[in-house]
């Protein structure tokens, strides 16, 4: 049989694996979502989530826990794991790095500084309090990663942003150090939005960011074609009359809001946005349309779950989700690097 014959038996069957990916995701998603709201240190039965959502009953404890409790810290989750899943395809897709991060912009390490001002200078020690700072310093650090990134002829090109990134972070990181070291009450607060927790947030820092969300998945919904151009690199795209800058533009706002409201409701959690396209690409195909779509529901299930296994790991009481998923990330990251190393050979 000749190719050509094959290639719409091809195209169909990735196109039905696409699909049955993004349902079985949506499965998963929904899955995760009910454990969340059922399971902690107290357990509830599967039976009372939809009740204790749609028809409280005064005095019931178990509807109280999971309204008052567990359903803000699960939107937290469903959020947060939304933007990093999202922001990670789109990073990966601009700087053509296989192992790059959303961190990679300097997100975190702005975020991180932003809040250890906040705490050490004005005193804010309510996670709420602190949620704007920590939203503009990442953006803050993006922007000034991706302003060096874009001196010189060529502007941002990928190497330039990882390298600009990785210096960022480096400098901003020994300031974080050294103010730590010099001020233990800091240290005390800081430490604990620092590992990456859902617990402790209210349905305030939800409304405070779902703006800059939404914006973000706008711009990455944009940004998928063009990073498809891009993924065959910077001279055929041009060729293909897709303008760099422009798609580099929009791919980095798209990062600076998704990672900047993740990092600001959660902490700097890192390895989500590392782990899930490369969950997601064998079912998607190399198409950043749909790698964005699907991580836009496996990122908030792998966050999710994470959580979940926190609390039931160590019961009565947990482990934060961000000490977890880098459990789960780690090995991940050391197999990515061997077989890069691998196909360098």
């Amino acid at each position: 049989m000749s190719r050509t014959a094959l290639a719409p038996h091809t195209a169909v069957s990735l196109r039905t694996r696409r699909w049955v990916a993004l349902g079985a995701a949506l499965v998963l998603l929904a899955v995760a979502l009910v454990l969340s709201l059922a399971l902690g240190a107290r357990g509830i039965e599967l039976s009372q989530v939809w009740p204790a959502l749609f028809s409280p009953e005064a005095g019931n404890n178990d509807h109280l826990v999971i309204r008052e409790l567990r359903l803000p810290r699960t939107i937290v989750g469903l959020l947060a794991g939304l933007a990093l899943g999202v922001a990670g395809s789109v990073m990966q897709g601009v700087t053509r790095n296989p192992l790059a991060d959303p961190g990679l912009l300097g997100v975190n390490a702005g975020a991180s500084l932003a809040v250890v001002f906040a705490i050490s200078v004005l005193s804010i020690v309510n996670p709420t309090g602190y949620i704007w700072f920590a939203f503009a310093g990442a953006a803050a650090a993006a922007s000034v990663v991706y302003a060096i990134g874009s001196l010189g002829r060529e502007g941002a090109t990928p190497v330039k942003l990882v390298l600009a990134g990785t210096a960022v972070t480096a400098g901003i990181t020994s300031v974080i150090s050294l103010i730590l070291i010099s001020d233990t009450d800091t240290l005390n607060t800081f430490r604990f939005w620092s590992v990456g927790s859902l617990a402790s947030r209210d349905l305030e820092a939800v409304r405070i960011v779902i703006a800059f969300v939404v914006g973000g998945l706008i711009l990455a919904a944009i940004s998928g074609r063009m990073l498809n151009l891009v993924a065959l690199g910077d001279d055929l795209a041009r060729g293909l009359g897709q303008r760099i800058y422009v798609s580099r533009a929009v791919s980095a706002g798209a990062v600076v809001l998704l990672c900047g409201s993740a990092t600001a409701l959660a902490g700097p959690i890192v390895f989500v946005g590392l782990v899930v396209p490369h969950i997601v690409r064998p079912f998607t195909g190399p198409d950043y349309r749909w790698i964005i779509a699907v991580s836009a529901v496996i990122g908030p299930s792998l966050l999710l779950i994470a959580d979940i296994v926190g609390r039931l790991i160590v019961s009565p009481s947990e482990l934060e989700a961000g000490l977890v998923v880098a459990v789960i990330g780690a090995p991940v990251m050391i197999a990515l690097v061997r077989r890069v190393k691998l196909v360098g050979l």
